[in-house]
């Protein structure tokens, strides 16, 4: 595999990190706002609501290589990192499935940061 296609892989795979952390936030956050505690999970929801969008917008940068996705890419691991400690803190499903998530988006944003350093 040469640089340019080792490059094309990781950019897919932090996409893709991107997308699936979306769609485990946004599952997390229905589940909490339909809790019966909604008020207790308002920083979860907070906090998952600011990572679906940043994963969303990073995922759209790198699909057009735009020159301001390694930016976004470091401001999505942060959320990422974020949210993670808030649903953390939480024992439910739905909230550890979104910490590990975000955990392996921030992963993948951070290791793409790196490849674009090199």
């Amino acid at each position: 595999m040469n640089a340019t296609q080792s490059r094309t892989s990781q950019l897919a795979a932090c996409i893709e990190a991107c997308l699936q952390c979306l769609q485990d936030c946004e599952y997390c956050m229905s589940a909490c706002l339909s809790s019966d505690m909604v008020q207790m999970m308002a920083d979860c929801i907070k906090t998952c609501r600011d990572c679906t969008d940043l994963c969303a917008l990073c995922a759209r940068f790198m699909s057009r290589n735009s020159d301001l996705h390694a930016q976004l890419c470091a401001v999505c691991a942060e959320a990422c990192d974020s949210c993670a400690a808030e649903c953390e803190r939480h024992d439910r499903d739905h909230c550890r499935r979104c910490a590990a998530s975000c955990r392996r988006c921030a992963e993948t944003c951070r290791q793409m940061l790196m490849a674009m350093a090199a």
